[in-house]
């Protein structure tokens, strides 16, 4: 029989993640009886998160309950699962130290002042869980990933998942060479953000040659026809394919973008260099003409969040669709607690 779990989100004010994780809980029958805790330090997204997701749940019939709180340790009690998405100082700050590297002659990003609050704020997380819900499996959605839960691992006794959705840019390469994903057979193991396709194949057939073909003869009028209307649209970018003929494997997701995984400083000089190697109009998500479109996006989404929360007569499923997200916390908690 499915059974009902207390899942904890902190970090539940995110434009990103709620919102998705509430419609994946909704969607996904076995959970139906479960109460979500929505915990953050702002108390007006805390409140429209927790209003819009009562109201999907309401609209959808699924017998859900929530709970909103300010206190992390109120949250974390007596819970099976705790969703970490939190992001301590926020992207304005994240903005700050880019521009305080460039003033020393390191563009945009090009080196990295380090994760301290980001891996201090995990480790609280995780000492309350271990004296609050030391049962409980923690499942970081938060950046950085990696060096987080190898912090947290080493230094607790917790269960422990981390999570990045940068696989998916699988999907792209799908699309651009034209194949049904549903016959892609693929791989993608790594560390976060440095992740290589050591697997993929087409009806069973390695599928490396077609994207040879395509380098060899779609490659140029792409790059020189393509506009990204997303930050983050680079799986298929010079740099990218660059890397690939370098190292043999093509790289997903996040890791064409990190120069300090593939010690690739020279595609990261300058804007212009950026937009040579990942496109027109962003140069990739790490400029300074990305960044802000992508955090006024984020904005954005909030506001339209807030705004349904806040009129009554809205109905958030037609707003916010019926669909489920590609993220995986939810089939991942389903499939621990239902087999």
């Amino acid at each position: 029989m499915p059974r009902p779990v207390r899942i904890s989100v902190i970090g539940a004010g995110s434009g990103v993640f709620s919102l998705g994780l509430v419609k994946d809980i909704c969607l996904t029958p076995n959970l139906a009886g479960s109460e979500v805790s929505f915990m953050d330090i702002d108390a007006e997204r805390l409140d429209f998160v927790t209003k819009l997701a009562t109201r999907y749940a309401r609209e959808l019939g699924v017998d859900l309950r929530f709970e909103q709180t300010l206190d992390r340790a109120a949250s974390l009690r007596d819970a099976d699962f705790v969703i970490n998405t939190a992001y301590p100082l926020g992207h304005h700050h994240a903005r700050r130290m880019r521009e305080l590297t460039a003033r020393h002659g390191y563009y945009y990003g090009a080196v990295d002042l380090g994760d301290f609050y980001e891996l201090r704020l995990m480790m609280d997380v995780a000492r309350d869980m271990e004296r609050i819900c030391p049962n409980a499996w923690l499942i970081q959605s938060g950046n950085p990933v990696f060096d987080g839960c190898t912090l947290m691992t080493r230094e607790t006794g917790l269960k422990i998942i981390g999570l990045c959705h940068g696989h998916y840019g699988y999907l792209e390469i799908c699309r651009v060479l034209e194949l049904d994903p549903s016959r892609v057979t693929w791989e993608a193991p790594g560390l976060n953000h440095c992740i290589w396709l050591t697997q993929f194949r087409y009806d069973g057939k390695d599928a490396y040659p077609l994207l040879d073909e395509w380098i060899e003869t779609k490659a140029e009028e792409y790059w020189r026809t393509h506009v990204a209307e997303r930050t983050h649209d680079i799986q298929m970018s010079r740099g990218t394919i660059h890397q690939y003929q370098m190292y043999g494997l093509m790289p997903i997701g996040d890791t064409p973008r990190t120069s300090t995984n593939t010690s690739n400083w020279w595609y990261h000089t300058d804007l212009a260099t950026k937009k040579f190697w990942f496109g027109e109009p962003f140069g990739g998500p790490d400029t300074e003409i990305a960044r802000p479109f992508y955090v006024a996006n984020l904005e954005e989404r909030l506001r339209q969040m807030k705004a349904v929360a806040e009129d009554p007569r809205a109905r958030v499923t037609d707003i916010f669709g019926t669909t489920r997200t590609r993220e995986q916390q939810v089939p991942i908690i389903d499939a621990l607690v239902n087999n």
